[in-house]
């Protein structure tokens, strides 16, 4: 896949829970390399659609393709493709760093378990702190193992639901710094879910704006701001075009 190609495109994807539609017909693309913001209201439907594309659930219409492989036809190899970090991280606070990360790596059966650890925990800088019982460490600390056992097999795409909720401002930080170092190191796409528009002008190449399951824009961050010249900030435009769209 070339840089700057399509790694994430969906057509119509859609999920519908009864008679509430929580994604409704998403025509959305991310290119290879890009760090995407979805923005979006608790409950605009931005945890639904990276339920579906990280084939957590099954969408009820539409359809969705990662790397060019379809996410339901292809599910197991789309699955080898990704790392997902979850709002709420879980991990077993009696183990230990590594004894969380060999055993996630084992049960993704990564290869090289061990090696591929000790790389991670170097290279987000949790060396000194490995072999400490995870229920010692602060949120930013526990972050930081989440994205371990996110990225042990080197994905393409790494999907992320609001990464800095519940941060204090230098673990915000530390995980944009992160986030930014993985994307150039690796070349990783990332997918950020969030409603802090503040980590969005720090972090992101593009962006996307959802409401009540609908997307109502999504461009790269220049083109948008070139578009809303007149605006201050991206709060303002957040809110004009979620204005002229209600």
């Amino acid at each position: 896949m070339k840089r700057g190609t399509k790694m994430l495109r969906t057509e119509n994807l859609s999920k519908k829970y009864d008679d509430f539609t929580a994604v409704d017909q998403l025509n959305l693309e991310v290119k290879e390399s890009a760090i995407f913001g979805f923005l979006g209201h608790n409950g605009a439907g931005k945890t639904t659609t990276i339920s579906m594309l990280t084939t957590l659930i099954l969408p009820t219409q539409g359809k969705a393709s990662i790397g060019g492989l379809d996410i339901v036809k292809d599910n197991l190899k789309v699955r080898k493709m990704l790392g997902y970090l979850p709002e709420n991280v879980s991990l077993y606070g009696d183990l230990t760093a590594v004894e969380n990360l060999r055993f996630f790596g084992k049960l993704s059966r990564v290869e090289k378990v061990d090696a591929a650890i000790e790389e991670v925990l170097k290279l987000l800088g949790m060396t000194a702190w490995q072999n400490r019982k995870v229920k010692t460490y602060s949120k930013g600390m526990k972050q930081r193992i989440g994205i371990a056992q996110a990225i042990l097999h080197k994905p393409k795409i790494l999907f992320l639901d609001e990464p800095t909720s519940g941060l204090d401002p230098q673990g915000a930080k530390d995980m944009r710094d992160i986030l930014l170092m993985l994307n150039a190191k690796w070349g990783t796409t990332i997918f950020m879910n969030t409603h802090l528009l503040s980590e969005v002008t720090k972090l992101c190449t593009d962006i996307g704006i959802i409401s009540h399951g609908k997307l109502l824009m999504a461009d790269s961050l220049i083109n948008i701001e070139k578009k809303f010249s007149t605006a201050k900030s991206l709060e303002e435009i957040y809110f004009k075009v979620e204005g002229e769209t209600s």
